[in-house]
């Protein structure tokens, strides 16, 4: 039985028909997809074709703005800044959208007022151009003045022998502002403790990015798309350092 999601190309197609598309990105552009009745099989058909986007690809980054679309990482007052800091990522274009409906308010929080679109997202730009993202805005934390870059924190957490995944966060803390904290779900493979963890970060991260505390837990609460829910994590242990 075909998939719902591939229904579409089924009846336009039929089974065992080819067509090809054209891919962004860098690297090949073309592929031929072949349905059966399993499912869909792309075959590299080679990248003879050209690319929309020139450039190498980089791990780790998200590459960069399609054609017609202008990006740029800015600061809180929203002046740009230079390549290879962290900032905001703004972004304008025909795709996006004019605003909320029946919410200005909210409008005008998160577009300022040449129309560039606030996305939220902590990012870099290089030189070239290419966007890579390290956090979301409402997620940063800002311990003893520094800025915590959650995502950072949470690669090298689920790194270490045991550690299913993690979530980090910042709570209250008298003297530093915001204490980080992380939470970790075990794999089971390994037996782990708050002081474990710790000691493994201890060469891993700067001291004002390691955590200060660790709660380890059986599961991190998700929202119906299953995103980890950080405001509920925020909740529960905000007086971790009261």
């Amino acid at each position: 039985m075909v998939r719902p999601s591939w229904r579409r190309f089924w009846d336009l197609l039929g089974a065992g028909d080819d067509c090809d598309l054209r891919l962004p990105g860098a690297g090949p552009q073309h592929a031929r997809l072949r349905l059966h009745e399993e499912g869909v099989e792309l075959e590299d058909l080679g990248s003879g074709h050209g690319t929309w986007i020139d450039g190498e690809r980089v791990a780790g980054t998200v590459g960069f703005a399609l054609p017609g679309i202008d990006a740029r990482v800015v600061d809180e007052q929203g002046v740009e800044l230079p390549h290879g800091e962290a900032g905001v990522l703004e972004i304008s274009g025909p795709n996006v959208f004019r605003g909320y409906w029946q919410m200005p308010e909210k409008t005008a929080e998160e577009f300022r007022p040449d129309g560039w679109f606030i996305t939220g997202d902590i990012a870099v730009m290089d030189a070239d151009g290419r966007v890579t993202i390290v956090g979301r805005a409402k997620d940063l934390i800002i311990s003893g003045g520094f800025n915590v870059y959650p995502k950072e924190i949470e690669a090298q957490l689920d790194e270490l022998p045991g550690v299913k995944e993690s979530a980090v966060i910042g709570v209250p803390h008298p003297d530093f502002g915001e204490g980080v904290t992380a939470v970790v779900v075990p794999d089971g493979s390994a037996v782990l403790s708050e002081q474990a963890v710790v000691d493994a970060l201890a060469d891993r991260l700067a001291r004002f990015k390691q955590p200060k505390r660790v709660y380890i837990v059986d599961e991190l609460p998700r929202n119906t798309m299953g995103k980890v829910q950080k405001n509920v994590l925020r909740a529960t242990y905000k007086d971790t350092f009261a």
